[in-house]
């Protein structure tokens, strides 16, 4: 149960630090995006924000021998830069420069009750599910 609760806490948080910055906002998006026209920085603002705070804190974390609430750490074990990589990146920024959502931010913006966030949780929801029937075994 403490697992749920903390997940919960966590989650709550990180949905209220998108709306409070607004991330859940797609023209925020959109107008960083937009470095010809009339570029928005509020983007690059919550990126530093949180890059203040995780670059010197990682390392810490990262010598304990476990995190707090799991049994160990689940760190990503590929560091190579491949195809697969790339047109995924790729197809990740096409739909976040069209849309303005990241995941993220869409599923918290799923509490604005817009129709737009909708679809657009279904369609990425959509995507994941098509990748997982196209992905090598």
């Amino acid at each position: 149960m403490s697992h749920l609760l903390s997940s919960f806490c966590i989650a709550a948080l990180f949905g209220f630090g998108l709306s409070i910055s607004e991330m859940i906002n797609p023209a925020r998006v959109l107008g960083f995006l937009d470095v010809g026209g009339e570029w928005d920085a509020t983007l690059l603002l919550v990126m530093i924000g949180a890059l203040s705070v995780t670059v010197p804190l990682f390392p810490m974390i990262l010598r304990r021998a476990a995190p707090v609430l799991e049994d160990q750490f689940a760190l990503p074990v590929k560091s190579k830069i491949d195809a697969r990589l790339l047109l995924g990146a790729a197809i990740f920024g096409i739909g976040w420069g069209l849309g303005g959502f990241c995941p993220g931010p869409a599923l918290a913006g799923l509490a604005s009750a817009s129709p737009n966030v909708f679809l657009f949780v279904a369609a990425m929801l959509a995507g994941q599910w098509l990748a997982s029937r196209v992905e090598r075994p």
